[in-house]
């Protein structure tokens, strides 16, 4: 893909992931490269079990560290982030690149209030205050299109339907503000006709 909009926010360079198992290394990813700049959007298509969902891990450093191998490059920004320790990381999930996770019900923390977890996001990553951001998490429900916002934000995620749990990954990665959001199959949860949407 050719990049119009100047240096790639990201670009994935021979991007290797291999897994330790008890049965010896076994290589899942092999010699994958990709840039994206500002405004673009990239589609990664392929089979289930192609490695995937496991690249998308690997470019925000959320692989068990030993209990994988990646090697290969992945710039941010021009940074490199392979080897950057956990602390940075956590810097740049959410406030640089966000992550719309396949099965929200997994990735949601099940004794925070959906609320609470998208104004973590935003205190986070510097956005706003606790007061200002409880106010926000309302607000990107909204967005979403997630009805009865106000009260949805006080409800846990056990409590929400599969598709307005997507909803709120989403409004989750949208409140970090991020240059790059990658989506792992985000409308797997919602309805057909919001889907079509």
């Amino acid at each position: 893909m050719s990049n119009v909009t100047g240096a790639p926010v990201v670009e994935v360079k021979d991007l290797n992931i291999s897994f330790k198992t008890a049965a010896g290394v076994i290589k899942v990813v092999e010699n994958v490269s990709f840039s994206i700049g500002k405004g673009e959007c990239l589609a990664v298509v392929g089979e289930s079990g192609s490695g995937k969902s496991v690249s998308a891990l690997a470019t925000i450093g959320l692989l068990v560290k030993d209990q994988s191998i990646v090697t290969g490059s992945v710039l941010f920004r021009g940074e490199e982030l392979l080897g950057k320790p956990e602390s940075y990381m956590r810097k740049i999930r959410g406030g640089g690149i966000s992550m719309i996770f396949q099965e929200p019900l997994s990735a949601l923390n099940p004794v925070t209030t959906i609320g609470e977890q998208i104004a973590e996001a935003l205190v986070a990553h510097g956005r706003a205050g606790w007061k200002e951001a409880n106010k926000k998490a309302i607000e990107y429900l909204e967005l979403v299109e997630i009805a009865q916002a106000p009260q949805r934000v006080k409800q846990y995620p056990h409590q929400l339907s599969g598709g307005m749990r997507q909803r709120a990954m989403i409004a989750m990665a949208l409140a970090g503000e991020p240059e790059l959001i990658i989506a792992d199959e985000p409308t797997t949860a919602l309805d057909v006709t919001i889907q079509a949407q």
